[in-house]
């Protein structure tokens, strides 16, 4: 890849319906958390209003769990549609340990070998650095409002080899 090691692989496993409280948790952590030098306590409260919106995603999506110790929840990644990287969100807690990276990389691999040639994904100024320094690449920067409150993010693709 693009020689980022992992510096010691968590467990992945499939989503389940069984997980959807577990990722709203999640998600409201991480967004709730969210770098206060980046996103404003405005930001964080619209952003956390899409939790409720969560459901339908989980419940059409393929995504992956990364597990902590008991294989407790501790970040999820999720393709809605299959060509689109719709969320990826870890616990604050376990930030910073690899898991983002992880799940992208094991998403883009299912996306390849179900013959998936590129995929796109929003971006948040959190993420962004992650998908760019994946092998992402920019489409264009996109301003939007979440709840009324001024967001900026980041439309982004990454092609991926033909099997």
């Amino acid at each position: 890849m693009d020689g980022h090691p992992l510096t010691q692989p968590h467990p992945l496993r499939p989503l389940t319906p069984a997980d959807h409280d577990a990722l709203r948790e999640i998600y409201l952590e991480a967004v709730q958390h969210a770098d206060p030098s980046l996103y404003s306590e405005a930001q964080r409260r619209a952003w956390s209003h899409w939790a409720d919106q969560l459901r339908g995603s989980l419940s059409r999506g393929q995504g992956l769990v990364s597990c902590g110790q008991g294989g407790s929840p501790e970040a999820f990644a999720l393709r809605d549609p299959p060509e689109r990287i719709a969320l990826l969100y870890c616990r604050p807690r376990s930030q910073r340990q690899g898991r983002g990276r992880q799940l992208l990389r094991a998403l883009e691999q299912q996306a390849q070998q179900e013959g998936c040639l590129q995929l796109r994904t929003e971006a948040s100024l959190l993420s962004e650095p992650l998908f760019s320094a994946e092998g992402w690449r920019v489409s264009w920067r996109e301003a939007l409002l979440i709840e009324g409150v001024p967001f900026r993010r980041f439309r982004m693709h990454k092609p991926l080899r033909a099997n």
